[in-house]
């Protein structure tokens, strides 16, 4: 990053002309360059110009009884065609060029284009500004101090010339634009770019805070920063762990006891487990003499439990509790949820029956969109008469487990696992693509007689051609309200629109993993306590990572605990 003592101040005064264009522009949007415009008003516009041009059409088709058959030619002109025109034009090949720039994140070629094209009279539309903004504000990562420079310097001029071209802003536009005067570390006006943003009817995103909150948070400006924060929540932009935790250590900088508490919950709420870096800001804040002096010495425990039970458990939500210097480890938890350090036993945080519903819905919903709709619905109804099921198997995902191909005998012998230990006796449900039960290994006799037992006792679904197995499976657990068997990660796009509120907290308490053994299938049952920023009754913290996956390895853990020799008022604590 690029350090100037003065930030925008001392780069503008040398540019002062940019200064005066950018100023304009944030002063209200009323300047000629940017008008304030809604969306809905710049449609309306659109629309309105649209309406005329359809009305000369129409005066037209009243004057004139026959269309000359080349015009009728052009008219019906095919997309494809049309398509061409404009990639073969200046601005498609201009707009082509950009977009490898952008992707080679070559700033020195984009500006050279832009300057050709500007000489030569081709016009730029909000695409070709937008691209040209992002490469000048991402020029940092070239690492070369001179192109950054370059980079800050036309960023600005073509953000002035876009204002003069009368190009329409977008998110992009303004969130490249606080970018440049992140780079130039002044947080202020990144902050004034996003507040503009909002006052010209675009909605910001979390990406346009970024330049400012952690601008400010590298500054040690508290106040502007939970301003910024502030902006965000009035907003409806929902802050994320990199926030969070810059948030979290400026709160431990600036010996903010009531903000830190604040932080730690909202990261129990969100995040649920930390990072490393972020696990290190709360260890440092556990280990300093601020978090030792703070902490009601005789709390009112029937409130703290009160607090326990209105949040759901895991969390009381009362404050600091306890005082004292605190005990802080890094360690695990044994199967039952025992902390190894303290001896504290985790709680398992219960999931609202109606959440579930709600996820189910908006699951059918996503499903929908993105299958034949008619295919799932068959779905949806084959599992309403055979259903409901003790545990559901991503079957291609298990079969392959440690296998090079795939495997009916694997599949076999986790279905008759899974049967054995099912309250119900009854098969559980295997989902598996048409395709792997009509070829291949399904053509085996042994397979085939297998394939057969299953789809007679109702215990396998095959999905259409052409469909995602891995709507059908989820669903099917979701529904049940049941085991999934699956060592799949969830973590790719599908499962990105899901959401990270609910289905994190659905995973880890219906996800079954594997391990292959030569004695058979090892079963990794859910764990029976919430994987969750974890606050005690007695005042103690448990705050799990990212590292270990509770499998192969150990997930570590944070604990911070203290004496408890003082503890609340109304139920003192047995002596040892």
């Amino acid at each position: 990053m690029l350090t100037r003592p003065g930030g925008l101040s001392f780069f503008f005064a040398k540019t002062p002309q940019l200064y005066h264009g950018l100023r304009l522009f944030l002063n209200g949007c009323s300047h000629r360059h940017f008008k304030p415009t809604t969306h809905s008003d710049f449609l309306k516009g659109r629309i309105s110009m649209n309406k005329s041009a359809h009305f000369s059409n129409l005066a037209l088709s009243g004057t004139k009884k026959s269309i000359p058959e080349s015009l009728a030619v052009a008219e019906t002109m095919s997309n494809k065609a049309r398509k061409k025109a404009r990639r073969e034009s200046p601005e498609g090949v201009l707009r082509f060029q950009l977009d490898m720039c952008s992707k080679n994140g070559d700033v020195v070629e984009a500006l050279r284009l832009y300057d050709e094209a500007r000489s030569q009279g081709v016009p730029l539309s909000q695409h070709h500004y937008n691209v040209l903004l992002y490469l000048c504000s991402s020029s940092g990562s070239n690492g070369d101090e001179n192109v950054v420079n370059l980079g800050l310097k036309r960023g600005f001029e073509i953000f002035k010339q876009m204002g003069v071209d009368r190009i329409e802003p977008n998110e992009a536009t303004f969130t490249s634009a606080a970018r440049l005067a992140g780079a130039m570390e002044d947080p202020e006006m990144a902050f004034n770019l996003v507040k503009q943003m909002k006052s010209c009817g675009i909605p910001p995103k979390l990406r346009s805070y970024g330049p400012p909150l952690f601008g400010f948070c590298k500054k040690g400006v508290a106040d502007r920063a939970f301003e910024v924060d502030a902006h965000m929540v009035e907003s409806g932009v929902v802050a994320e762990e990199p926030e969070l935790c810059s948030l979290l250590g400026l709160s431990v900088e600036s010996r903010r006891v009531n903000r830190v508490y604040e932080m730690m919950h909202r990261l129990r709420a969100s995040v649920r487990q930390v990072s490393e870096s972020t696990a290190e800001v709360i260890e440092r804040w556990f280990n300093s003499n601020d978090a030792a002096g703070v902490g009601e010495e005789n709390w009112d425990v029937e409130k703290v439990r009160e607090g326990v039970v209105k949040g759901g458990g895991g969390w009381h939500g009362q404050g600091w509790l306890g005082n004292g210097k605190w005990r802080v480890a890094r360690t695990e938890m044994d199967e039952a949820g025992v902390c190894q350090s303290c001896g504290e036993k985790l709680v398992c945080i219960d999931i609202d029956p109606r959440e579930t519903e709600n996820f189910a819905m908006s699951l059918t919903k996503l499903a929908c969109q993105r299958e034949v709709k008619a295919d799932f619905v068959q779905f949806q109804e084959w599992l309403q008469r055979h259903g409901p099921f003790d545990a559901v198997l991503d079957g291609a995902n298990v079969s392959l487990i440690n296998q090079k191909s795939f495997s009916f005998f694997q599949l076999n012998s986790v279905v008759n696992h899974l049967r054995q230990i099912s309250p119900s006796k009854r098969l559980p449900l295997v989902i598996l693509h048409r395709s792997r039960v009509t070829g291949g290994p399904a053509q085996n006799p042994n397979n085939m007689k297998l394939i057969q037992n299953w789809k007679k006792t109702g215990a396998l679904y095959a999905t259409p051609a052409g469909s995602n197995d891995d709507w059908y499976w989820l669903y099917a657990a979701v529904h049940c309200n049941c085991l999934l068997v699956t060592n799949d990660e969830m973590r790719d796009h599908l499962f990105q629109l899901l959401g990270t509120s609910f289905f994190p907290r659905w995973k880890e308490k219906h996800q079954v993993r594997l391990t292959m053994t030569r004695r058979g299938p090892v079963l990794h049952m859910p764990p029976p306590y919430s994987i969750v920023i974890q606050e005690s009754e007695q005042g103690s913290w448990h705050v799990p990572t990212v590292t270990g996956d509770d499998v192969e390895t150990p997930r570590q853990w944070l604990c911070a605990t203290r004496s408890r020799k003082n503890h609340g008022h109304h139920h003192p604590q047995p002596l040892d």
